[in-house]
């Protein structure tokens, strides 16, 4: 079950401590993403161009369709429902439960 966010406010994070793998399936790149640093930051420094986002997952404008893992929503716009079905993610604030995700980027 997902996590129901405070109206205004992000979800509380389910921390996942080290560096997460993340696939960018359609760019064909493996990105290793520290702790402490965003998927949005990752992919941009990778060369990868992602609509600009607002930092606190609150927009919703880096939304990425999630094609494989679980990601480990941190934003403040999707509904427990979209949460639970994991399809898609805010790589602004969100990360992964599991070591590795593959999007859609």
């Amino acid at each position: 079950m997902g996590v129901v966010p405070t109206p205004g406010r992000p979800p509380a994070p389910e921390h996942r401590v080290g560096a997460i793998q993340v696939v960018c399936a359609t760019a064909g790149l493996t990105l290793v993403v520290p702790p402490g640093a965003s998927i949005l930051d990752a992919v941009r420094n990778a060369g990868l161009e992602v609509p600009p986002a607002c930092p606190g997952g609150r927009c919703g404008s880096c939304e990425t369709r999630v094609l494989e893992g679980c990601p480990d929503h941190r934003d403040g716009v999707l509904t427990a429902e979209e949460r639970d079905l994991g399809d898609t993610m805010m790589i602004c604030v969100s990360r992964a439960r599991g070591g590795r995700l593959v999007l859609d980027l």
